[in-house]
């Protein structure tokens, strides 16, 4: 049985740099990012208001469960990191059931506060993707520092949407949550052989 491994939880946990020591140590799995296919959509056909990047949005959605089945049909094992909440659960659980898939759920947590934090910073650095926070883009538009600055998320805002879209209470398969409010804390070794014990349980 082929393994997907689902890496959810709040914005700012570091989802994608933990999806990429995974696939470090374990080299057999597919990166599978939603969020790399937005981007990738808005440079291609770019917005001109927010409807426009919600059609862009939508369309990215299909294309992450159309590859994803893709990878599924090839029976490839398969790794994918998104702030998951119910509103993908029941297509993820269709498909996993339809392919006969095991799911592992890697949910991270953290205080609200450290969390806003690392979010206000990752939006700040220049390699954050002009896309994730403005209403009109075009490939190659470079935000200010000033116009990044406008457009940060409010702390309510921010702690509004963690409270209530349901970040920390998605899960699939096997749970195993982990707490990153100190990156220094994470005991990595004991997840990896958590993620060795599926994979050999599944061969």
């Amino acid at each position: 049985m082929s393994q997907l491994i689902l890496i959810g939880g709040y914005p700012g946990t570091g989802k994608t740099y933990l999806s990429k020591k995974i696939q470090q140590r374990f080299p057999i799995f597919q990166m599978l990012s939603l969020d790399e296919m937005k981007e990738e959509n808005w440079g291609l056909f770019g917005f001109n208001n927010l409807e426009e990047k919600e059609v862009l949005n939508k369309k990215s959605v299909d294309d992450y469960y159309t590859k994803m089945e893709e990878h599924f049909q090839q029976r490839d094992y398969v790794l994918s990191d998104y702030p998951f909440s119910e509103k993908q659960k029941n297509r993820l659980e269709f498909l996993v059931q339809h392919y006969n898939y095991q799911v592992m759920t890697i949910r991270l947590t953290a205080d609200l506060n450290v969390l806003f934090d690392r979010q206000k910073k990752r939006d700040l650095e220049d390699d954050r993707h002009p896309g994730h926070l403005l209403t009109v883009y075009r490939k190659g538009d470079v935000l200010s520092e000033g116009l990044r600055r406008d457009n940060l998320l409010e702390y309510s805002e921010f702690v509004e949407r963690c409270k209530t879209r349901g970040y920390d209470r998605f899960s699939l398969g096997y749970l195993y949550e982990v707490d990153v409010t100190d990156f220094a804390d994470i005991d990595y070794e004991g997840l990896f052989s958590r993620i060795s014990g599926c994979i050999q349980a599944n061969e």
